[in-house]
């Protein structure tokens, strides 16, 4: 038996507003997207829907963030459980299970994300679910629906992942100096004489695999090829989506990066992520830019997640984000110097374009805390309140 879980703040928000208290806003009604559904994925890098923010723009935010959502609550965090780390629920349930059962979309592909650090034998002494390899971190699902459809103005599919909640995802995260994208045919070099590189630890879990169990990034290329040939040739317009939370929005660049790289047909593809850190360097953001991948980044100005790891010596191609937190874009470094700083493999670019919310401005989050700006939920109560976002996915999170 499933017990009736207690709601969370953005669901207290609607709950009050039923009873007649006030609400920072009545959660938008889904508009018609039609023949503006490419402006709404960034084609026009979201000009003129930022600020103010787009009621539209803010539902569809808000919709896909219910996706990320599905995926924590789908995902079985108990220790002592013997399906720890694997996905409660069929793939033929799993909206309707984990709360959300009117999406117009149907699951597909449940993906698996692995990791690439070698555990020392005294591992095996330890509790089992601290040297869980491999663990369940999202799904992909493609949009069936005929009435979605018509109101998206084209096919949507969904890539969605959680956060980390593992132990060696705790510690892939932690291995922060970039590393070398690996490239067929060479690698275009930048201005700068650097090739795209990404965060160790977060390309470790996107390529690493066992015999057992694919790589996340295998398993994602085989469902898109799949999904691109059943659709791609359809008079509906087909998009792809990728969308997560925390470490599942550096994979979901990461998956961008690599859809974009690998299926030269591939439509257009966004990225809308929730509280995600930093994830490569310059020349990543370059190679993305070209690539014509359009990312939407949702952070929280009180959120220190978003602005880790690394530093930026010079964010000034993002003229998204003129308020880097962490960067040295007003010092005129010599050549020799910023060399030699680049050459630590600690210097990050921020990528796409960033819609900044502040928690603390909002009077509907009092009291929130430095750990709870990074929450899901806080993100959302402060779309639902047009005041901007947080790095909080916690209404996605069963754990709290």
């Amino acid at each position: 038996m499933e017990t009736t879980k207690a709601p969370s703040n953005w669901e207290r928000l609607l709950l009050d507003s039923i009873a007649g208290i006030p609400s920072p806003s009545t959660p938008p009604t889904p508009d018609r997207l039609s023949k503006r559904w490419k402006e709404y994925q960034g084609m026009k890098n979201w000009a003129g829907l930022l600020d103010p923010l787009d009621d539209t723009l803010r539902g569809e935010i808000i919709r896909y963030g219910h996706f990320v959502e599905a995926a924590y609550r789908s995902f079985d965090f108990d220790p002592s459980s013997p399906s720890y780390a694997t996905c409660r629920y069929p793939k033929s349930s799993l909206f309707d299970r984990s709360g959300f059962p009117v999406t117009g979309y149907r699951l597909t592909k449940n993906l698996r994300a692995t990791s690439g650090i070698h555990l020392p034998r005294w591992i095996e002494k330890a509790p089992g679910w601290v040297g869980t390899q491999s663990s369940w971190i999202g799904y992909v699902a493609v949009c069936h629906d005929k009435d979605e459809i018509a109101r998206l103005g084209r096919r949507d599919v969904v890539v969605a992942y959680r956060g980390t909640a593992t132990c060696l995802e705790w510690l892939e995260n932690l291995r922060a100096t970039l590393t070398q994208l690996p490239a067929k045919g060479g690698t275009e070099m930048g201005p700068d004489g650097s090739g795209p590189m990404v965060e160790s630890g977060f390309l470790s879990l996107y390529t690493s695999g066992t015999a057992a169990c694919p790589s996340l990034q295998d398993l994602v290329r085989e469902e898109i090829s799949t999904l691109l040939q059943s659709y791609g040739g359809d008079e509906v317009p087909l998009s792809l989506t990728i969308t997560g939370h925390s470490l599942g929005a550096a994979l979901a660049t990461l998956t961008a990066y690599d859809i974009k790289k690998t299926f030269k047909c591939a439509p257009l593809v966004t990225v809308i992520s929730f509280g995600g850190p930093r994830v490569g360097n310059r020349s990543f953001r370059r190679h993305l830019e070209k690539q014509g991948t359009k990312i939407l980044r949702i952070v929280n100005s009180d959120d220190l997640i978003t602005k880790v790891p690394g530093f930026v010596i010079d964010d000034m191609g993002n003229k998204n984000n003129p308020e880097s937190d962490v960067h040295m874009a007003n010092i005129n470094l010599p050549g020799w110097i910023q060399k030699r700083v680049e050459d630590t493999q600690w210097v990050y670019a921020d990528v796409g374009c960033e819609l900044r919310l502040s928690s603390k401005d909002s009077p509907y989050l009092a009291g929130v805390g430095v750990a709870t700006c990074h929450e899901l939920k806080t993100s959302n109560i402060s779309l639902y309140g047009i005041v901007r976002i947080g790095h909080d996915l916690d209404f996605l999170n069963p754990m709290t």
